[in-house]
């Protein structure tokens, strides 16, 4: 799912549906952003694989749709939860997988539209990233 995620955010949510993700990049204070439309987005054909392939035996569809519906809960876990801090459930994490995660995600967020950007996968972070975090061990990323 990572690739696919990865894909996904560089050539659709930074590309032909940026006018939904443009809010993301450049906050405008509201609780909800247009950016929320990719739960629904992704979220459908995750029910109907999942409904879908149960219905009718067809068990690998619903696998998928498992599948899909797993990585937006980690997705909500990692993203809105620990790196942007939406709930404030947990805050100011020394962990370094989790300072990594949020410095690659600041790294992506420097870039205030859709071209020119990087770090573009929510769970896999490359190791320039992990290089930084363990070099600057009093470092924790800022919530945006």
């Amino acid at each position: 799912m990572e690739a696919i995620t990865w894909a996904t955010h560089k050539y659709v949510m930074h590309g032909f549906l940026w006018y939904l993700h443009e809010d993301h990049h450049q906050p405008r204070g509201h609780l909800f952003e247009k950016n929320d439309a990719f739960f629904l987005i992704f979220a459908i054909p995750s029910w109907l694989c999942i409904m879908l392939g149960l219905q009718h035996g067809v068990y690998w569809a619903a696998a998928i749709g498992f599948g899909i519906a797993m990585y937006g809960f980690a997705y909500f876990l990692v993203h809105d939860v620990i790196i942007h801090q939406r709930f404030k459930w947990f805050t100011r994490s020394n962990n370094t997988y989790v300072r990594a995660i949020r410095w690659a995600h600041k790294m992506h967020h420097k870039h205030m539209g859709k071209e020119h950007g990087e770090s573009f996968g929510m769970l896999v972070v490359a190791k320039k990233y992990w290089e930084k975090v363990r070099r600057d061990k009093s470092y924790v990323a800022p919530t945006r």
